[in-house]
């Protein structure tokens, strides 16, 4: 019986600290574009740049 008095404060401070989080997302426009993220993988990448020539090394 004596860990619910340890268990249940910490509990409702998790709780409390998850729902302060969530408002914080919220407010600070985490949750504003929630389509753009998902349509991402189907736009075309940039053309990868043309590989650059082996510099030749000519001993002398």
């Amino acid at each position: 019986m004596s860990v619910v008095y340890i268990a249940l404060p910490v509990a409702l401070l998790l709780a409390l600290a998850g729902v302060i989080a969530f408002i914080w997302a919220v407010r600070s426009g985490q949750l504003d574009d929630l389509e753009t993220p998902g349509l991402r993988i189907f736009g075309d990448d940039d053309a990868p740049p043309p590989p650059t020539p082996p510099e030749s090394k000519i001993e002398e």
